[in-house]
């Protein structure tokens, strides 16, 4: 999946009609989960959370923004928190399947929409700054809603909407928009209750480290500012606290940036840090959410170190994350309300997606008497279970007593097989959606010409897009028959009949994927776009059909001899 998160901050925090209606324009774009609404009363402030793909998450964020405009007035605003908008400050985080790139430019395309269509000055920050010195959120927002006078000077002149201080502005204030790594809160728990010793290896990690004393006095440098001897990891922030609840000392770590420092390298740096003082980690805790790759992540380097293989289900990897990481040490660590991909999934599955069903359920459904899922569904299904044995083989071969030198060759094709298997059991939804989306097209009015020019292209468009799923599945399927012909020739002997078995299934899903190609051609106009595409999934049926004679030709003989 390809999710973005959003998390603008509203400057209304006690009116919770306000606030409903404000959040609620998250939800009128589908397939936008509305995941927290978080007000503060004496902040003034609310901060709300949802998520979705890209370019669902910019429609939800502009609506949000003019809905905040229509119901908060900056001019009597009073509160805590640092504020100079209606809407303060929109980031976007990418999440799952999207760069921070496309994270810049999801807030450039908002700014652009908010200062045309709405009227709100405002700055990119952060990643999306176009300015140095707009990078940091406090140097925008520095003087706060007080100094919007600033947006007609050339130094603060706004990156996007009015620069001249009319009524509108007055009332809306200043919007900030930016992307933005995700902020993990990650506690590391001590069998210590010496705020001072946790304090003392919160400094050892973080990032500005701890400052120079002589004497009892701050050494300074040059410029008057306290000389620092840095930490050992970036991006990080910290401090060493009492918690009350648990009887224990805390690290309690704010990673501004996990892909600088994962959370399993700050936790490995703890340890080791600890220890040196004589001070033992007993596990950590996650403050808020996490991202799903941060823990698979986790997993994997734990796995590394035990030379075990990688390609294993998320479901293991997770528990082993969890395990290694501690973070049930306090309370038991729950991935459906702690993983912000699990929270998404969850409520994705009110949408009825095929692989959330067991295997009865999807069996009957295909059953029925609606028209999907159908072939090509099913055809992504049985590739997915044809790559799943291939990997299973490569798993095996991994652990085989007697190959422990191999388990790295093992580990990276069954990685190579999950890739596949995730990537075609996508493909079974997406192969049922693509043709409701022909039907949707069908359904539009057509009560004048206008209507009926729309109806055609829409139809004419999804029809393309109801050729190009299947096509991808061929494509993908073909790519596990390497892996399992791999498995055949040099996985574990006792388990050849399962690779064997898989490239059976993959040639199914291959030449099943096919036929829907072809048929889908039918009624498109556009014919040598039809053409392309045909060509392409013929290559691919020959090759697997090669493909396969080769490797059941290989399990046969193997067979034949034992």
């Amino acid at each position: 999946m390809r999710i973005v998160e959003c998390i603008p901050n509203i400057s209304e925090g006690r009116d919770k009609a306000k606030i409903q209606a404000i959040a609620s324009e998250v939800e009128k774009v589908e397939g936008v989960m509305l995941l927290d609404v978080d007000p503060g009363a004496s902040t003034h402030r609310t901060v709300i959370t949802f998520a979705g793909e890209p370019e669902k998450v910019l429609e939800a964020a502009f609506l949000l923004i003019k809905k905040a405009q229509e119901l908060i007035d900056m001019r009597v605003h009073k509160g805590e928190h640092p504020r100079q908008g209606a809407t303060d400050v929109c980031p976007f985080v990418p999440i799952s399947g999207v760069s921070m790139e496309e994270c810049v430019d999801l807030a450039h395309k908002l700014g652009e929409r908010v200062g045309k269509e709405l009227g709100i000055p405002g700055y990119f920050y952060e990643y999306a700054a176009k300015k140095e010195e707009r990078a940091n959120l406090a140097n925008c927002r520095k003087g706060e809603y007080e100094a919007l006078e600033k947006i007609t000077t050339s130094e603060w002149k706004p990156d996007f909407g009015p620069s001249e201080v009319n009524e509108s502005v007055k009332k809306s204030g200043i919007t900030t928009i930016g992307a933005r790594e995700f902020l993990v809160a990650y506690n590391v728990n001590l069998n210590t209750t010496s705020t001072r010793r946790a304090n003392a290896i919160a400094f050892d990690i973080r990032e500005a480290g701890r400052v120079i004393q002589e004497n009892g006095k701050q050494v300074l440098d040059e410029n008057g500012e306290p000389k620092r001897i840095p930490g050992t990891l970036k991006a990080v922030k910290g401090i060493g606290w009492y918690i009350q609840e648990y009887g224990i000392a805390q690290l309690s770590l704010n990673l501004t940036n996990i892909h600088i420092t994962p959370v399993h390298i700050a936790f490995e740096e703890a340890v080791k840090k600890a220890e040196e003082r004589g001070i033992r980690v007993t596990g950590s805790e996650l403050v808020g959410l996490i991202p799903k790759q941060s823990l698979l992540d986790a997993a994997d380097h734990f796995l590394k170190k035990q030379q075990r293989s990688l390609g294993i289900s998320e479901k293991e990897k997770i528990k082993i994350a969890v395990k290694s990481l501690g973070l049930d040490d306090l309370a038991p660590f729950k991935p459906e309300e702690k993983v912000i991909d699990y929270i998404i999934d969850a409520k994705m599955k009110s949408m009825h997606r095929l692989i959330d069903m067991n295997l009865r359920a999807f069996a009957d459904e295909t059953a029925s008497e609606s028209p999907a899922p159908g072939g090509g569904s099913v055809s992504a299904y049985v590739g997915a279970l044809g790559v799943s044995l291939g990997t299973m083989v490569a798993n095996l071969s991994s652990h085989k007593r007697g190959w422990d030198e191999r388990w790295e060759e093992f580990s990276s094709w069954a990685q190579q097989g999950m890739k596949i298997q995730q990537e075609l059991m996508e493909l079974v939804d997406e192969d049922t959606r693509s043709f409701n989306k022909i039907m949707e097209a069908f359904a539009l009015p057509k009560n004048s010409d206008q209507e009926k020019a729309l109806r055609a292209e829409a139809i004419e468009s999804a029809s393309k897009y109801a050729m190009e799923v299947p096509l991808k599945t061929a494509i993908v399927a073909l790519a596990s028959m390497d892996i399992l012909e791999a498995m055949v020739e040099k996985g574990n002997p006792n388990s050849i009949t399962d690779a064997g078995v898989g490239a059976l299934c993959a040639r199914t899903a291959v030449l099943g994927a096919v036929m829907n190609v072809k048929i889908n051609a039918a009624g498109i106009k556009d014919k040598a776009f039809c053409q392309k595409l045909i060509d392409q999934a013929v290559n691919a049926q020959k090759q697997a059909e090669e493909k396969e004679a080769i490797i059941r030709g290989k399990v046969e003989k193997a067979i034949s001899m034992a």
